[in-house]
Formats: C-alpha cells, structure tokens, sequence
C-alpha cells in the first residue's frame, strides 16, 4: 500500500508543478466546488476562487523544485495526504524561496482524485 501512495503521490506532484509552472489556468480541474486552499493563511473555498488566486499570483514565470514528498494513505478509501517541501524559483527573486505544501486528494464520483484540501507556507529564514 506504501508504494501505492508514493508513485500517486510523485506523480500528482510532478503533474500539479507542471501545470502551475506552465499553464497554471489549466489547475481548476484538479479541484472540486468545495475544495479548499490555505494559501499563506488565507481560506479560499471553490473551484472559481482557487484558480482566480493561482491566477492573480504576481508573477507570470515559475519553476517549483521539489525536495521531498511524503505521500499517506487517508481514511477515506482511495484518498492521499501528500507532503511537499521544495524551493520556488522566479525570474525577479535574487535567491529561491523555499515552501512547503500539504495536499489532500480524494476520488470524485467519476473515480479521479481532486483536491479537497491544499495548504501552502513559503519557509522563510
């Protein structure tokens, strides 16, 4: 079961940093209508909400490099808790910026996994 949970948990991984580092408007269908982002400590709740924060972030350009993910079988059958920490590159930030971020995903209905619950914190000093 372990070893189930890693390669989901790599693979989610490698496929969300994809998509924000490159066609970040293409994120929304990891989400569900109430899926829910902490983002540096602010609630933001819904599909529409998420993807206009993702979207409204202040810079056009990323490149997430990825430390370490822990990835955990949930309770809900099926669902994963899925531990990121890394660093965050940006074409006007001097140094890379290390972050850490926790995701929750849960099979819908149709049986892919969304994302019910993520929660992001840049590392600082």
């Amino acid at each position: 079961m372990e070893e189930e949970a890693d390669i989901i948990g790599k693979a989610f991984v490698e496929h969300y940093y994809q998509l924000f580092d490159n066609e970040r408007a293409s994120l929304s269908s990891l989400y569900q209508p109430d899926s829910m982002l902490t983002f540096e400590g602010q609630q933001i709740l819904g599909v529409d909400d998420i993807s206009s924060k993702l979207q409204q972030l202040p810079f056009e350009r990323s490149r997430h490099i990825v430390s370490t993910i822990d990835t955990q079988p949930s309770s809900v059958l099926g669902s994963f808790l899925i531990f990121v920490s890394g660093s965050l590159e940006l074409p006007e930030e001097e140094h890379q910026l290390r972050f850490s971020q926790m995701f929750h995903l849960v099979p819908s209905p149709q049986g892919n996994l969304f994302v019910q619950n993520e929660i992001f914190r840049l590392n600082y000093g």
